[in-house]
């Protein structure tokens, strides 16, 4: 390693420790923060957003026009983009997130013991909390105000190619707190685009509670891989729509040809159909002439390809396969515990669906599949924060642990026992 090499990543730990105390100490600070002042400051950064949309616009420019000139694709590009309506959306979310009720501080469960004190669970904010992402700066904004409503202070990281849209947005958030009197280190925009701040951000136990990144699969395996601290993440969207063999075809038919064609490169689309064998006839001709209207590329088992012609045949590694595209793997399955079986064997556990009218059936799908969210007779597109009521989500979590599903505001918080007494002691 050259002096100069040295030298860099010295000065990297050293901002990236100091970004770290910060943080901390602000952390006690909107921790315990009114509900009328979190919302005071969601609202005064999305004024400034609003005010500031022309020196938005600007920042972003510089990044559409680096980004052309390293060679990224069309797609790319269009995440990047602040457009007029991307920005109005940004400061609408915000007021919206101000609109939602404060999970912190609510104490659930509280019921007296046998001893006379009063046990309860009171819900508290994690503390700091560290958001690597990638691409749409939009994340900046939306990140910040989950994070800021749940009590929490927050380091954000987002993609090299969004580092000047990035920073104007961070202009607005920290105009925004210290409008209302709270300390503009709640919310940190690293400032740096060395990929060394991700790792040593990735280290600060001391510092950090939790890690969410937001990103396609490798960015979300290296940071589960390489962090210290824990991680809330998915990284697969693999998700399996069942067919039943008392499914009424119609919501069949409807129900899966939205999973998949309502739009192909999110997480919460289906990526695997599984059909009963005793209607299997019945049900695929129909359905695969509405997936050959779209142009879906079928990929199924033999029994499928001996029902429906233009299907090609499925390989191994099309069960586990995200294909985030118009490609569907489709398998002919024995009947329930057969599907069951093999959702459990390669679902990523982030959504699946039974279509059936069996109550028995649904209620053994319900329990027996695990996975963050579990539908009977519905798309699996449903599994969405927003549509789960939550009112915004900072991302899906398929962990066991903490949070699971969409995560809003409730799973940016933690719980605590709490007990009330008077004088009472131990016998």
């Amino acid at each position: 390693m050259t002096e100069t090499a040295e030298l860099m990543q010295v000065d990297i730990k050293v901002y990236m420790n100091d970004v770290g105390q910060r943080a901390r100490a602000a952390a006690r600070d909107i921790g315990r923060a009114e509900t009328g002042t979190k919302n005071a400051a969601l609202n005064a950064i999305a004024d400034r957003i609003d005010a500031k949309a022309g020196v938005l616009k600007q920042a972003n420019g510089k990044d559409l026009e680096a980004g052309r000139a390293n060679g990224l694709d069309e797609a790319l590009l269009d995440r990047l983009e602040l457009t007029d309506a991307r920005i109005a959306a940004m400061s609408e979310g915000l007021r919206q997130i101000a609109a939602l009720p404060d999970p912190v501080g609510e104490i659930a469960d509280l019921a007296y013991r046998p001893s006379g004190i009063q046990v309860g669970r009171m819900r508290v904010p994690l503390g700091v909390i560290g958001i690597i992402y990638e691409s749409r700066p939009n994340v900046t904004a939306d990140a910040a105000g989950l994070c800021l409503k749940a009590g929490n202070a927050a380091i954000l990281r987002g993609g090299s190619e969004a580092i000047h849209s990035n920073q104007a947005i961070a202009g607005c958030i920290r105009d925004g707190l210290t409008e209302v009197g709270l300390p503009a280190d709640v919310v940190q925009v690293i400032e740096t685009t060395d990929r060394a701040a991700v790792g040593e951000l990735l280290k600060m136990k001391d510092s950090v509670d939790v890690i969410i990144p937001r990103g396609g699969k490798g960015l979300i395996e290296r940071i589960s891989n390489e962090s210290e601290i824990p991680v809330i993440k998915h990284l697969d969207g693999i998700c399996h729509v069942y067919i039943d063999d008392d499914a009424d075809f119609r919501k069949a038919v409807s129900v899966a040809f939205n999973a998949k064609t309502q739009r192909y490169g999110t997480c919460n689309t289906m990526e695997t159909l599984l059909v009963a064998d005793a209607v299997a006839a019945e049900v695929l001709p129909d359905l695969c002439t509405h997936f050959e209207k779209e142009e879906v590329e079928m990929r199924g088992c033999e029994r499928t390809r001996a029902l429906v012609d233009g299907v090609n045949p499925a390989s191994d590694e099309d069960w586990d396969t995200e294909y985030l595209a118009p490609i569907l793997a489709i398998r002919v399955v024995d009947g329930l515990d057969d599907a069951i079986e093999h959702i459990n064997t390669h679902s990523s556990q982030h959504t699946d669906a039974i279509i059936t009218e069996n109550y028995s059936h649904a209620r053994r799908f319900l329990r027996e599949v695990d996975s963050s969210s579990v539908m009977v007779n519905a798309s699996t597109r449903f599994a969405d924060g927003f549509e789960y009521g939550l009112g915004a989500e900072i991302g899906i979590s398929t962990d066991k642990l903490h949070a699971r599903g969409p995560v809003g505001l409730e799973g940016l918080t933690s719980q605590k026992f709490v007990v009330l007494g008077d004088g009472h002691v131990r016998s």
